[in-house]
């Protein structure tokens, strides 16, 4: 995992390092300039404008200008609010990280290719807020290690592609990190020769008449993730629903009320529940998903119209706290009922008051989905995309996020790795008419691939301090 360091953060380790402050400005300098000349494809005659401020983002902006003079390329170095002349590339040295208020960055001129310096002058660098009007770049040059506000809110379409370079600083603490591909393979447990059925088992509680889809997507979801038995219940559903039953799950027969007891005495033999999609919304609902959750000894994936069934954030925690883990799934409507307000664009920091309010594990959706812990933990999944903006999808994530945990994984493990394979695999369908029944076996072909990859004794190595998390510190 890539780690995500905060303005302040960041800040306390440039603070901290036995690196002459400098130096480390000499270090970023340099890194600019190499990336300039690759975007260049050399520098002997090619006309640079730095817009430099006065800050250490100016100041390594003057660094990169001096190194590609010395280069051969024509370099002038302007303030903030000066106009552009012509010229092949603009490097974006205005404030960086230093953020105060509204900036209209100077308008590039025609052609002209953008770097960006740590950040894109006028984005927040933890939020990603853009108040102004900031230069968009080609290409981000930051130091040390990612920042939110390149991965959210206005960030990413401002910062281009990112390049993260070392200057020296070290391992930064950081408390938010952002999943990536190696990630699954080392730390999503593979199933071992000698196992069974039921030792990755999941008990799926959703859907109702008219909805049954959302049951289907959502075991399906789990089965394709490496559950081995899946239970599936749908309260008032007959012997004929309304649509294909999945072949493999097995069916747990639910009235359409008093359906709660019924659901706790099959979980003894199962790792993980997952309760909401499609259930409906009536009083009967309501009562049976308090009741299953509550009584639930096992890891919860809480969903939909589960989400409903909490009610705001004072009813949800006497139900859903220090129990057992427990993931919730909110889509933005979803977290504005819980916690009465909207997410906004700055996830990381809705995840974490979610997480707090609920004492769960929180996954905020979004093309950036952000999961936090109890104890402000972060797992960022950038691997969303508008594919993924279609009826269902966020049930099959359920039905993955459910599999991972019965798989064994500590839940803020489980569900930012399952964001991050959906996303993935979403990638790997259609660019038009992907729809959520696609995802299961893609899901399964992303799967096949990364577990396959890492040989058994590093992913026991790679994979212990994550193996060893509760992950909700609720």
């Amino acid at each position: 995992m890539r780690p995500v360091v905060t303005v302040a953060e960041m800040r306390a380790a440039d603070a901290a390092s036995p690196v002459p402050e400098a130096m480390l400005v000499r270090r970023a300098g340099t890194a600019v300039a190499v990336s300039a000349l690759r975007m260049l494809g050399g520098a002997y005659a090619r006309r640079v404008v730095v817009v430099a401020g006065k800050g250490n983002n100016g100041a390594d902006g003057r660094v990169a200008a001096e190194m590609l003079r010395r280069r051969g390329a024509r370099v002038s170095v302007v303030g903030p609010d000066s106009r552009l002349g012509g010229c092949d590339l603009v490097i974006d040295a205005a404030l960086g990280t230093g953020l105060r208020g509204p900036y209209d960055a100077p308008e590039p001129p025609p052609g002209a290719l953008v770097l960006a310096v740590d950040i894109p002058s006028g984005v927040d660098g933890d939020t990603g807020r853009a108040p102004g009007r900031p230069m968009a770049a080609a290409r981000t040059v930051t130091f040390g290690a990612l920042k939110p506000g390149l991965l959210q809110g206005d960030g990413p379409r401002f910062a281009g592609e990112v390049e993260v370079a070392d200057i020296g600083l070290g391992d930064v603490p950081a408390e938010i990190s952002l999943v990536e591909d190696a990630d699954v393979a080392r730390l999503v447990p593979r199933r071992p020769a000698d196992t069974h059925k039921w030792a990755t088992a999941v008990c799926v509680v959703a859907g109702s008449p008219g909805m049954e889809g959302a049951a289907v997507l959502s075991a399906e979801g789990a089965a394709r993730s490496g559950a081995g038995m899946v239970r599936l219940g749908v309260p008032g559903i007959g012997e004929a629903p309304g649509c294909a039953w999945p072949t493999e799950a097995v069916r747990l027969p639910l009235g359409p009320r008093g359906w709660a007891g019924d659901v706790l005495s099959v979980l003894g033999r199962c790792r993980a529940l997952v309760v909401g999609p499609g259930l409906g919304r009536t009083a009967d609902t309501v009562e049976g998903v308090r009741a299953v959750i509550a009584g639930a000894k096992v890891p919860v994936v809480v969903d939909a119209d589960a989400l409903f069934a909490l009610g705001d954030a004072g009813s949800a925690r006497a139900v859903v706290a220090g129990r057992r883990p427990v993931v919730v799934t909110p889509h933005d409507g979803e977290y504005e009922r819980l916690l009465g307000e909207q997410p906004g664009p700055d996830r990381v920091a809705a995840a974490r008051r979610l997480a707090a309010a609920l004492g769960v594990v929180a996954l905020v959706k979004g093309s950036l989905t952000a999961v936090a812990s109890g104890s402000g933990e972060v797992l960022l999944s950038a691997s969303g995309s508008e594919r993924l903006a279609t009826a269902g999808t966020g049930d099959v994530l359920s039905g993955v996020i459910g599999a991972f945990l019965a798989r064994g994984m500590a839940p803020l493990d489980a569900a930012a790795l399952a964001a991050h394979v959906h996303g993935r695999a979403a990638s790997d369908g259609p660019a038009e008419g992907l729809v959520a029944g696609d995802l299961p076996r893609l899901v399964s072909a992303r799967l096949s691939r990364w577990l396959g990859s890492v040989p058994e004794r590093d992913r026991h190595r790679d994979g212990q301090r994550d193996r060893h998390r509760d992950g909700s510190g609720g």
